[in-house]
């Protein structure tokens, strides 16, 4: 077969090219240590590298929310138990202030203790996290979630919407807490009102001294269910004692009974259509008297006498009450109190509802303790998971693009030699030209 001289010297510089490109591909390889350099070194490998990388990519994302989400929930833990310490010497000095030996003095002193506790516990649930952000404003981070009005009572500024961040594929962690439900929606114990609009007289011509403190819900399924309701509640729902002497008396219902019923005609084994209950108070004036129907309790202090006529009914406005609110409301009482018997009393009832009040958000406060430790304890969990996973993935792109380079430099030492051969070959074949035996 003729061969041209162009023809053996086209064929000899292409296989030296391509020894040379062999030799640089494998040079490279040995200098990034990745065994794959572009898409088509292996195209299998590639499309799973780049998935594994984009998962990377991911799990780094999680990680940080992670990250984030455990500074917000420990700063959360924090500054609930110190919510809840505030909470308990606020208990301590509603307890203290319904003691009926303190004086105004005593009390105007505790008002002031309650004063700092109250511009405290504002201070703590307006707190941020690590990142700026309010932890109980809801999705309005930004925005400072309570705030003090003009005539002293306290407004929510945030929403009920829970911020939350992802932190695994299907797992999603709230950074924070509603503090609208935390701290505002708090069943309020004094959601009645009561009032005496009969006062009785007895057949001697002693009047009634009778009293009937601020009511107080013990017992919410109770009020729920049983207490007179309309649908939606109303002002006038409720129910009325009358009594029948110092000592005995009638719970009705202020809808259903007889308008204009006479109580002289009563007759316990006819009774009037609203009848609810019947009782009897003690007659001991040293000893507390106190009345229950339908989940509420009010004390009777004093002697009532024959026709006493007292209303209790629902305040559908003020079903719930405000942590700072319920701590400003004893904070008033105490500051404006006077030595009289009608003040202790009235300090007696500010005191017990507040101490109910203190003790629903308490409770609340607790509870939520309690998520932020179980979504902290996920936070591990997940952590660990997610780690655990970047860690095969490493492994998995490891094996998919990282060098051998025992069978790389094995590789370029065999290349090297080729190449070197080629050019060898190549030098001795330019020589061979019939004119060189020309003389």
């Amino acid at each position: 077969m003729r061969i041209s001289t162009i023809q053996a010297f086209n064929s000899s510089v292409s296989g030296m090219q391509k020894n040379y490109a062999n030799v640089s591909r494998t040079q490279e390889q040995i200098s990034t240590g990745k065994r794959i350099l572009t898409p088509a070194d292996d195209p299998v490998a590639s499309v799973r590298l780049l998935q594994l990388s984009q998962e990377q990519a991911l799990n780094a994302q999680y990680t940080s929310n992670n990250t984030a989400a455990q500074n917000s929930l420990n700063s959360e833990e924090a500054i609930l138990s110190s919510i809840g310490t505030v909470l308990q010497r606020i208990r301590e000095i509603g307890v203290q202030a319904g003691n009926g030996t303190l004086d105004s003095t005593d009390r105007d002193s505790l008002g002031t203790e309650i004063q700092q506790r109250e511009d405290e516990l504002l201070s703590l649930m307006n707190s941020k996290d690590a990142s700026g952000h309010y932890l109980f404003g809801g999705s309005q981070s930004d925005q400072q979630p309570f705030v003090r009005n003009a005539d002293g009572t306290y407004s929510y500024q945030g929403d009920e919407t829970e911020r939350n961040v992802q932190v695994a594929s299907s797992t999603f962690i709230a950074l924070g807490d509603d503090g609208k439900d935390l701290f505002e929606n708090v069943f309020n114990a004094n959601r009645v009102t009561t009032a005496h609009p009969t006062v009785g007289t007895n057949v001697d011509g002693t009047v009634s001294t009778g009293r009937i403190s601020l009511g107080l819900v013990t017992d919410k399924t109770a009020y729920d269910n049983t207490f007179p309701s309309s649908n939606p509640p109303v002002a006038t729902d409720g129910i009325g004692i009358h009594f029948l002497s110092s000592t005995s008396y009638v719970v009705y219902d202020q809808a259903t009974l007889p308008a204009g019923y006479d109580w002289t005609t009563y007759d316990p084994t006819t009774p009037p259509t609203g009848q609810l209950a019947t009782g009897a108070i003690d007659t001991n004036t040293a000893t507390s008297d106190f009345i229950s129907y339908g989940g509420v309790r009010v004390q009777i202090d004093g002697v009532p006498q024959n026709g006493d006529d007292f209303a209790i009914n629902r305040k559908p406005d003020e079903e719930k009450r405000s942590l700072l609110n319920t701590v400003s409301d004893l904070r008033k009482a105490l500051q404006g109190s006077g030595d009289s018997a009608e003040d202790n009393r009235v300090i007696r009832d500010s005191a017990a509802i507040a101490l109910s009040n203190l003790d629903a958000v308490y409770t609340k406060v607790d509870a939520v303790r309690g998520s932020v430790g179980a979504r902290l304890n996920t936070l591990d969990s997940t952590g660990d998971f997610i780690a655990d996973v970047t860690l095969v993935n490493k492994s998995v792109q490891s094996d998919l693009e990282d060098l051998d380079y025992a069978d790389a430099i094995s590789r370029l030492s065999l290349q090297s030699t080729i190449l070197s051969a080629a050019q060898q070959s190549y030098v001795k074949i330019a020589n061979l030209s019939l004119f060189n035996y020309i003389s």
